[in-house]
């Protein structure tokens, strides 16, 4: 009878074990990293509300992916400008912490300035530069 108490309790003992990290393995405030399409320009909007590189390319003309990943906590957007005008048709936004949006734009060479355009982040801006 003693041998089946120790046995019990291991068995026990070792189930407990088990939930307890499998509780704890991989739920973390931390989410995994985005994938976004190959040759992507990705654009991260990181805590202070700026970007990631206060540059991006060049990349060639024509058909560009861009990626938008979110690392602060409050939303953000990504709009695209050529001398002080918008190019339409294109807006990115991500909300929460861990969140991402893709989309395409066609754009000739030329210097274009990335832009987050949610009032109160007007720091948030960055060169683009398409050959």
């Amino acid at each position: 009878m003693k041998h089946f108490r120790s046995r019990c309790v291991f068995t026990i003992s070792a189930l407990a074990l088990g939930v307890l990290v499998a509780s704890c393995g991989g739920g973390g405030s931390s989410s995994p990293a985005a994938t976004f399409a190959p040759g992507a320009v990705i654009v991260n909007a990181v805590p202070s509300l700026r970007f990631d590189a206060t540059q991006y390319g060049p990349v060639a003309a024509g058909n560009i992916t861009f990626g938008y990943a979110n690392q602060d906590t409050v939303r953000h957007t990504l709009i695209i400008a050529k001398d002080d005008v918008k190019v339409a048709n294109f807006k990115l936004v991500i909300g929460k912490k861990g969140s991402t949006d893709t989309a395409s734009v066609t754009l000739e060479a030329g210097s274009y300035q990335l832009i987050c355009d949610v009032p109160g982040h007007g720091n948030m801006k960055a060169t683009f530069a398409v050959e």
